[in-house]
């Protein structure tokens, strides 16, 4: 009789609370899941010393590592006075040569004393004036002498050597039919001279 006692199924009294105390939990455990996954957004307010601490923050983020550099112009530009004074200041021919920037050229000028030690023209006052053409051509600057005038007379480029019509400045400088090695482009213009370097 003890044995069929011990085998006997609980009885329903002791089940309910165990299951209504189950099913309370559960409750609450899926009303908190469907309230979080519900709830309002509400915009949050940083305090002035919250912000002043984000701000240091945010400014240390965006600063380089290191200091910043930043790429120099490829483009020298010259009036045509700021070029004759740059010969005054740095040569003595400021009080004898002058340059006048045209179109596409460069005109010169020159007058000085002679020796008076020289045969025939000592002592004369010289006259001269030259003009250098200007290639516009990308990748190709370059001082091209177009004539040379003495006394008011134009030379012949066989009394020159034969230098009319070639580079002179680029040949002098080791450019060749090339240009000047270290510029791009060289371009005048009334009252301006315009120098774009090379890479």
């Amino acid at each position: 009789m003890d044995a069929l006692s011990s085998h006997a199924p609980p009885k329903k009294g002791t089940l309910l609370p165990k299951v209504l105390i189950a099913l309370a939990v559960l409750a609450l455990v899926l009303g908190g899941l469907w309230w979080w996954h519900n709830r309002p957004i509400r915009p949050v307010e940083l305090s002035a010393a919250e912000k002043s601490v984000v701000e240091a923050k945010v400014e240390a983020i965006q600063k380089p590592a290191g200091p910043a550099y930043e790429k120099g112009s490829k483009e020298i530009i010259l009036t045509e006075r700021e070029l004759n004074g740059l010969l005054n200041q740095n040569t003595s021919l400021g009080k004898s040569v002058s340059f006048q920037l045209a179109s596409n050229a460069i005109h010169a000028r020159l007058e000085t004393d002679l020796d008076p030690a020289l045969p025939l023209i000592g002592g004369k006052r010289l006259k001269a004036r030259t003009r250098f053409l200007v290639s516009e051509v990308p990748g190709k600057a370059s001082f091209i002498l177009d004539d040379l005038t003495v006394w008011g007379i134009s030379l012949p480029n066989d009394w020159l050597g034969g230098l009319k019509g070639h580079d002179l400045l680029g040949e002098a400088l080791g450019g060749g039919k090339g240009g000047i090695r270290g510029i791009e482009e060289f371009k005048v213009e009334p009252g301006k001279l315009v120098i774009r370097l090379a890479e």
